[in-house]
């Protein structure tokens, strides 16, 4: 299997400094105003939720398909909560928005689907250190 890289880059100190991330095909600024507030930029949590929301629709689909309804369409937003507790900032939460367009599935065929794909693909499991991972599966 492939190893993939993704790089970061910080100039400065912490609350007035700059960055970049890079990865194939993109790279982005970000700093202490994008990141904890809302300042212009991105963030390592949005790179984090596009990852997230990326894996467990793909996921999503492969459970899908092999239950014998592959999907038409799927959709998935990711919203990530960071939070800064006495021992430092956290990922406290992440919320997992789905809209799927599954031709002759059962809402709970489809709940349950997407249950399997939150739970088991590679990125949910690599944040298994997060204090809840939420999902809302809706059908269209």
């Amino acid at each position: 299997m492939p190893v993939r890289t993704a790089s970061a880059v910080w100039v400065g100190n912490n609350t007035e400094g700059q960055g970049t991330m890079k990865m194939v095909g993109w790279e982005g600024p970000y700093g202490f105003k994008s990141r904890f507030e809302d300042g212009p930029g991105t963030n390592p949590e949005e790179v984090l939720a596009a990852a997230h929301a990326g894996c467990f629709t793909q996921a999503l689909s492969g459970v899908l398909t092999r239950a014998g309804f592959p999907p038409t369409r799927l959709e998935t937003s990711a919203d990530v909560k960071i939070e800064k507790l006495e021992e430092g900032f956290r990922i406290t939460q992440i919320v997992l928005n789905l809209r799927g367009e599954v031709p002759g599935i059962t809402a709970e065929k489809f709940q349950e689907s997407a249950e399997s794909a939150k739970k088991n693909c590679p990125v949910s499991k690599a944040l298994a250190g997060v204090n809840e991972i939420l999902l809302n599966a809706m059908l269209v």
